[in-house]
């Protein structure tokens, strides 16, 4: 039984994947601190961030869903700076590809959420 947002699989997984970000990217070099290290560690969190914040407003379907479409934004976002970390050997291939993987699930679970929202965790 679903209780609050922290219940979600979506919400553990995508909360999960912002902290495994935030570990990998302390080494990238502090030049970046302000720019792609921000990017990908806000990208990231703000996944999880609307996801919570959706299910709180779930009696309001079109907020709700809105809210899921904005963490769908930030799971495409996370991508891309997943590739300029890779791009620029901040990334080793093989943890930009783990990263990768991980995000695409999110995404799929995300979009999964959106279109049967009435009947998760029932």
């Amino acid at each position: 039984m679903i209780k609050s947002f922290k219940d979600l699989d979506i919400y553990q997984e995508s909360y999960a994947l912002a902290m495994e970000i935030f570990r990998e990217t302390r080494q990238f070099p502090k030049e970046e601190t302000f720019s792609l290290t921000s990017q990908i560690v806000r990208a990231s969190r703000s996944v999880a961030a609307n996801i919570s914040e959706g299910w709180s407003k779930r009696q309001y379907e079109q907020i709700f869903k809105q809210q899921l479409v904005n963490a769908l934004g930030s799971n495409g976002e996370i991508e891309t700076w997943l590739d300029f970390a890779v791009d620029c050997n901040y990334l080793s291939k093989e943890v930009h590809g783990q990263l990768r993987e991980k995000n695409e699930i999110v995404g799929k679970k995300i979009n999964r959420l959106h279109q049967n929202w009435k009947n998760y965790g029932k």
